[in-house]
């Protein structure tokens, strides 16, 4: 873990829309929230079995494996934008139509324990990537989805994009 503490990003370094995601990190080590973060759902959806990883608690709802196909291709879009922004790459990046990403993966094809799989490779690429930034890479910013963010702004998304998730798993496919 870098020895440099990472600030809470300001509110001006994320598009409005996120701010749900931001403010459901509790303060503390970002990192180290991750890291656990990773553990904990992981943890949670492995009790899941194969046959309940295909309900959809309504009609023209994601089913468990989609949601996990989709928590999976958000934080690489997300740590993709940190990677640009951190190296310093001003290009304007464009968003991403989720709509279209959850069928286009297939999720429902595959095995649970094959997206669990993956998804705890993502989250360990995602936290290797940010371990490895020098502390001004942390407030390096840019535009994506037409809306500034910063990479610590990028790091309070993930985390939050998968709480956000996770708990929606709970409450309405677990309960």
């Amino acid at each position: 873990m870098p020895t440099v503490q990472i600030p809470r990003p300001a509110g001006t370094e994320y598009a409005p829309f996120h701010a749900a995601y931001v403010q459901g990190v509790p303060e503390g080590d970002i990192l180290a929230f991750l890291e656990r973060q990773g553990r904990e759902t992981g943890g949670l959806l492995r009790g899941i079995s194969e046959t309940h990883s295909r309900h959809r608690y309504a009609p023209g709802k994601w089913s468990v494996k989609e949601v996990v196909g989709h928590v999976i291709d958000a934080e690489r879009v997300f740590s993709y934008r940190a990677l640009r922004f951190g190296r310093n790459d001003p290009t304007p990046l464009p968003g991403f139509d989720e709509k279209v990403y959850a069928p286009a993966g297939g999720f429902g094809a595959r095995t649970l324990a094959s997206l669990l799989d993956e998804l705890e490779a993502v989250r360990r690429a995602t936290i290797l990537l940010f371990e490895g930034f020098p502390p001004e890479a942390w407030s390096r910013a840019g535009v994506a989805s037409e809306n500034p963010v910063s990479v610590r702004g990028l790091a309070y998304i993930i985390a939050g994009h998968e709480r956000h998730h996770r708990s929606v798993i709970a409450e309405r496919y677990l309960a």
